[in-house]
């Protein structure tokens, strides 16, 4: 399955346009996309030049909390989840147009996708690349990357079938490397800040909840007995105001 698409200017790492998301397709997606823009800057840097790879996520290791509330006390349980996920770029005429897959999904298939969001995007933008000065500028190419990515999210419907049997497009020599390698250390460094910060960030938001829950908690605790009280008040208000 398709994750996430994105697109950006070699010559400078600008990103020029991306597959919006609602955040339920990818968890952690802003840590992704993170290590997608650190991938344009060393593309900008020259480096890494081949122009189609594939590149694996793993092995890193994310920690997702989970929020518990046990008699008013707050449990945080971090679980440990293995990446499944794998990028794939390809470049052409100084634009990298790169997308992020399960694993199992399909490498000719992704590379097809990314081609057709090539010829569509330089056939719309082309003229307007070059001079292109903020970052995505052409973030209405969103409605088409969301119509091509519902295509080929379904890899057995019989278009794709035929996509995969297609022995006129070949992926066999497309290189496959980690991104350990691809970033180097600096960028790791970086992102494990970010990670940091990040889970930080995660755990001040889960403190909050907790005391809403607990606020909420004494609320139905104590609100029958003050109803109560209250019902009680006014039969005897208006039993004297009768009698």
């Amino acid at each position: 399955m398709v994750k996430l698409t994105m697109i950006a200017r070699v010559t400078d790492g600008l990103p020029l346009a991306e597959g919006l998301d609602d955040g339920r397709d990818l968890k952690d997606a802003e840590f992704y996309k993170q290590q997608v823009k650190a991938l344009f800057k060393n593309l900008s840097r020259g480096h890494n030049e081949a122009s189609r790879m594939s590149i694996e996520t793993g092995p890193y290791v994310f920690q997702y909390p989970s929020l518990y509330i046990f008699d008013n006390v707050m449990i945080v349980l971090w679980l440990l989840v293995r990446s499944s996920l794998i990028f794939s770029y390809i470049i052409e005429g100084r634009v990298c147009y790169l997308t992020m897959c399960d694993r199992a999904y399909p490498k000719k298939l992704a590379f097809q996708y990314l081609e057709e969001l090539r010829n569509e995007f330089e056939r719309v933008n082309g003229s307007q690349i070059e001079t292109a000065a903020r970052p995505y500028a052409f973030i209405k190419f969103d409605t088409f990357i969301q119509k091509t990515k519902k295509l080929y999210q379904d890899t057995h419907t019989q278009r794709n079938i035929s996509k995969l049997n297609d022995e006129l497009y070949e992926v066999h020599q497309i290189m496959t490397r980690n991104v350990q390698e691809v970033l180097g250390v600096g960028e790791q460094l970086d992102q494990v800040s970010q990670m940091s910060s990040r889970l930080s960030s995660e755990s001040r938001m889960y403190a909050d909840k907790a005391r809403d829950l607990n606020r909420q908690a004494l609320i139905r605790k104590w609100a029958p007995v003050a109803i109560v009280f209250g019902v009680v008040f006014v039969l005897f208000w208006l039993k004297n105001k009768l009698w």
